[in-house]
């Protein structure tokens, strides 16, 4: 029957393999079918090169899966679909701006003349490589645990490096810049680093976080002595909202942790006391930081930058969103065919957004949005199949950390938050950024490998014991008194506590050995 069993969970994850690999390659014709239909609306002829884009994307998504079949064979079959599709979908949007940006920019002579696409598709090839790297020489997530707090100490290092940092980008302090080598956004990198530490942390330390404190107006708060983490997260969330201006890192640090706190204590005062302290937080720095303070201004009152009289640290963006937006209406302008280059320099980053809301309308930015909400669900549903509190805690802040800066990204774009600058996932052009990703989903592929085997190929289990039989039920001794102690009459004779009973192999050789209690032994004689 086991092996059976095993047999049948092997042809199910076999099946899984052959259902990426369809889903690969349907994502992989969406893509190109967005690629040829924005071309013929920019230009009336197919891209050029379209060939060649097309087979590298399938050569890329065909090594992934193959890596994925050899070294996660039972991984979630649409993890590594979902995150093709996003990042070839990326592709196409870079594509069609750039061509917009170079005819737009071309008289101006500015730096957004220049194609990110490109350069986009380098890193793709880059990032997808380090994540089949990681598939291919972990062999298991619990390696990670060994290096929670080396991880700590470089997602700290990284963290504050930017403070040092003698110029700004755009009113943030978010890039490091070395001479010879293009800058990178460290805090892309530190949101993994930071939960990996987070897992390890909260798996060591749940049930003295989970222990019940002072009631305050009817809610648990925790003790004293257990808040210190929680402080401490929420001072270091500050200082990055103080010193590099980072609205989005400090929220998405601060809100992974809560996320994680919670799930792992299972206590909703701390989901109180985290969002009551992020609220105060910001309010506070949001008043007193200028650049904060116009992103906040921004948000609250976007179309005051067309007052003749206005604060000089609005921005126009907020506003033409809003405007590109409304102008996609239900199904949208069609690719190619809507003027989201507008916006100006952030149109490839957290504004590429409005292209898909202009573009591809409210039909277009549902399905995108689906498509986030399922890459994220498989993650929470890899997270409950898992058996150890570690993975558990790590599939979990992956899921939490993207869906928080999708979260951020897009309320920024659609007015629901204030404008953070961050990188929509796999979408927006950085390398940085989809480097991080992509590492996020080798380790959900490695995580889901770990839950699908527990569930489609159990371990084998130890041979059943043989059943024993079992003495006859011997009457109960009865207790007399005796000089030293209680004594015991049963079918052995007296005996005291000093006297051991005598055993049927004492008094005969060849009698068998009796079994021991719990092993078919009657109860009330393994108790006498």
């Amino acid at each position: 029957m086991r092996s059976t069993a095993r047999g049948e969970g092997r042809r199910l994850a076999t099946r899984h393999r052959n259902i990426e690999l369809g889903l690969l390659a349907f994502a992989v014709a969406v893509c190109l079918a967005g690629h040829i239909d924005a071309a013929l609306a920019l230009t009336g002829k197919l891209p050029p090169g379209l060939l060649v884009h097309g087979l590298s994307l399938g050569a890329l998504a065909g090594a992934a899966h193959l890596a994925v079949r050899r070294f996660a064979p039972y991984a979630d079959p649409l993890i590594l679909p979902l995150g093709v599709f996003l990042t070839g979908f990326g592709l196409v949007l870079l594509d069609r701006l750039d061509f917009s940006y170079k005819l737009a920019h071309a008289a101006k002579g500015d730096y957004q003349k220049l194609p990110a696409a490109p350069s986009q598709l380098m890193w793709v090839f880059i990032s997808v490589a380090a994540a089949l790297a990681l598939i291919v020489l972990i062999k298991h997530h619990r390696f990670f645990q060994r290096y929670v707090y080396l991880m700590m100490a470089g997602a700290l290092i990284l963290l504050t490096a930017p403070i040092f940092s003698p110029t700004d980008s755009f009113g943030a302090k978010r890039w490091i810049k070395l001479p010879g080598l293009p800058s990178f956004e460290p805090d892309e990198f530190v949101k993994v680093a930071i939960t990996i530490f987070f897992a390890g942390y909260l798996m060591a330390h749940r049930d003295a976080l989970a222990l019940a404190g002072r009631k305050v107006w009817g809610m648990t708060l925790p003790r004293g002595r257990h808040a210190g983490p929680v402080l401490a997260i929420w001072a270091v969330s500050l200082l990055v909202l103080i010193f590099e201006r980072d609205l989005g890192t400090s929220l998405i640090f601060f809100g992974l942790f809560i996320v994680m706190l919670y799930v792992a204590t299972e206590r909703t005062s701390w989901v109180v006391l985290g969002l009551l302290m992020a609220v105060g937080g910001a309010a506070v720095v949001g008043t007193v930081e200028p650049h904060v303070h116009g992103r906040v201004e921004a948000w609250l009152h976007p179309l005051d930058y067309y007052k003749p009289v206005h604060d000089q640290a609005i921005s126009e963006q907020p506003a033409e969103a809003l405007f590109s937006l409304g102008t996609g209406h239900l199904t949208g302008t069609g690719l190619g065919s809507g003027r989201p280059w507008l916006i100006g320099f952030a149109g490839r980053s957290d504004f590429i957004f409005t292209t898909i809301g202009e573009e591809l309308g409210l039909a277009g930015v549902t399905a995108i949005l689906l498509v986030y909400v399922l890459l994220i669900q498989r993650g929470l549903r890899t997270a409950i199949g898992l058996t150890d509190p570690f993975g558990k805690l790590l599939a979990t802040g992956l899921s939490a950390a993207l869906a928080l800066q999708v979260f951020v990204v897009v309320g920024g774009v659609s007015g629901l938050v204030p404008l953070t600058g961050k990188a929509l996932p796999f979408l927006a052009a950085g390398g940085s950024s989809l480097l991080a990703n992509w590492l996020m989903v080798a380790l959900l592929i490695k995580l889901s490998d770990s839950s699908g085997r527990t569930a489609l190929d159990p371990a084998r289990p130890d041979p059943e014991p043989l059943p024993v039989q079992a003495r006859p039920v011997e009457p109960i001794a009865s207790v007399e008194p005796s000089p030293n102690g209680p004594t015991l009459s049963g079918p052995y004779g007296p005996y005291g506590p000093s006297t051991p009973a005598p055993t049927p192999a004492a008094t005969d050789p060849t009698a068998p050995t009796e079994p021991r209690p719990g092993y078919g032994y009657p109860p009330n004689q393994a108790t006498t």
